[in-house]
């Protein structure tokens, strides 16, 4: 088994029932039928769909039966007689799950809503997703720290264990609210109940969007300030209910596009295999690609005044090629007692905050334009590309070019 790779070692060995294919596509071979039980009703899944008409452009060609339908839908009939080769689903239930298992065929999840998934998932990284909230939080200066979840959903609950966890190394506490009350209007009274009694100013990371939404309405409803007593992000960067919230709601970009390809790539393998899928192939996590930074979070916490001024210095100048010299000029002190002070506030030296904005902005331009790393290095503050490249790869474990690469593939 020396050059096996996990996915073939754990394949199944029933094979399923062969057809007659109806279709050539690409070198002559049958195109493959791939049915997708994803909701279009939101941008996490309208990502996946890209990135999964992404694969199928750049390889085989597949054939999809695609339908309307809302997040945890009833199973359409026509699965059950349906002549397919493999599906690509949100398994949010074990209704949906056991269902789709009867059928017979490969099947990868793209949903990490269920604690014992029946088949390969292909999911966001929820620790990573915490990691950057907790990051963002800590660069404005907030030392407190709550989480609005939905019991409901497995990975509410593990972005939770997440957050306690990675607070907890840090001698923090995270403050939660993870029931969720059926009506709209009662919820809302209780979420604001709820945040009165937190501590402030405070950070509260959502489980995802549509819960940040009604963190922000919550807030609004009990007189509590965004940002200045609560800075609120949520999850899926959902661009439309962001900018609704009001104050717009800074959010987590997942990148969907990329676990959609990684899961018709999962799918792919398994079909031609000829085996069934089955839930012991290793987990694949999808790292989201950074914070969308709205005005929900547009505060600086700190209590020290002159600290928080050069921290707003360094926010709308890091990428000017400013040093840290230039922020004593702005906030004259001793430079040992701007290294405690910041160090003490932030867990961070000057320098080092400076270049996490850089690469913010490196990241950001690197996944959503087409400048040369010449361009980008310009625009993040880098005298050559070279400094940049070191100092890219010092921090992300590879070059400009090769986290550009992965993040569009």
């Amino acid at each position: 088994m020396g050059g096996r790779s996990e996915i073939d070692r754990y394949l199944g060995h029933a094979a399923w029932r062969k057809r007659q294919p109806y279709e050539l596509g690409k070198g002559g071979y049958a195109v493959k039928r791939v049915a997708l039980l994803i909701e279009t009703s939101n941008v996490y899944g309208r990502g996946l769909l890209r990135g999964i008409r992404s694969w199928s452009r750049e390889n085989d060609s597949w054939s999809f039966r695609l339908i309307e339908q809302g997040r945890g839908a009833k199973m359409p009939t026509w699965l059950k007689s349906w002549d397919g080769d493999g599906i690509i689903a949100r398994v949010e239930n074990k209704r949906i799950g056991s269902f789709l298992e009867s059928l017979a065929i490969p099947v990868v999840d793209v949903s990490a809503a269920m604690e014992e998934p029946l088949f390969p998932q292909v999911v966001t990284d929820s620790r990573e997703v915490v990691s950057l909230a907790i990051e963002h939080f800590e660069s404005l200066g907030l030392r407190h720290f709550a989480y609005g979840g939905d019991d409901v959903f497995h990975w509410s609950r593990l972005r939770f264990h997440y957050l306690q966890q990675a607070l907890n190394e840090r001698g923090s506490e995270c403050l939660a609210r993870n029931e969720r009350i059926t009506r709209p209007e009662a919820e809302i009274k209780q979420l604001g109940k709820w945040l009165l009694g937190l501590p402030k100013p405070i950070g509260v990371l959502a489980c995802y969007d549509v819960r940040g939404h009604e963190i922000v309405e919550a807030c609004r409803d009990v007189g509590l300030k965004v940002p200045e007593e609560v800075a609120v992000m949520g999850v899926h960067n959902d661009d439309i209910l962001c900018e609704l919230c009001d104050p717009p709601m800074s959010s987590i970009i997942p990148d969907t596009h990329q676990a959609g390809y990684q899961a018709a790539t999962l799918l792919s393998r398994l079909m031609k295999a000829g085996r069934r899928s089955i839930k012991r192939i290793p987990l694949k996590q999808v790292k989201p690609l950074g914070v969308a930074v709205r005005q929900s979070t547009n505060v600086i916490a700190v209590p020290d005044q002159k600290i928080a001024r050069a921290l707003s210095f360094i926010k709308d100048n890091a990428c000017q090629g400013i040093g840290v010299s230039d922020v004593l000029k702005v906030e004259p002190m001793a430079r040992t007692q701007l290294e405690r002070k910041f160090r003490k506030l932030i867990g961070r030296s000057p320098r080092e905050e400076i270049e996490r904005v850089r690469m913010l902005r490196v990241q950001e331009l690197l996944i959503h334009s087409t400048l040369p790393i010449s361009a980008i290095a310009e625009a993040a503050g880098f005298d050559y590309p070279e400094y940049l490249t070191v100092a890219f790869k010092r921090r992300f474990g590879m070059t400009p070019r090769a986290y550009r690469l992965e993040r569009s593939r």
